[in-house]
């Protein structure tokens, strides 16, 4: 399985990345071993996952909500609606 995933930092900004594991992923950044944005950014929260098919439009679909605005990013994550 393949996930693209989005996190919100503990400064509110968001993070997007991919993984074939997001609950392990999500163990790492919170563990301060992920990304070095994560790091010091501590704690993250899960806010947005999607399944993708492959590995290669996994890290399509990352690329492309990457180059979303913050805006249209939190418009996604509103939409999915993990954040209660």
């Amino acid at each position: 399985m393949n996930f693209v995933y989005i996190l919100r930092c503990g400064d509110n900004s968001l993070y997007t990345g991919y993984t074939n594991d997001v609950k392990a992923r999500l163990k790492t950044h919170n563990l301060g071993k992920g990304a070095k944005y994560t790091r010091s950014r501590l704690p993250v929260k899960l806010v947005y996952y999607k399944r993708v098919d492959s590995k290669s439009r996994a890290l399509k679909l990352e690329a492309r909500i990457k180059k979303l605005t913050k805006k249209e990013k939190e418009a996604l994550v509103k939409a999915f609606n993990l954040e209660k």
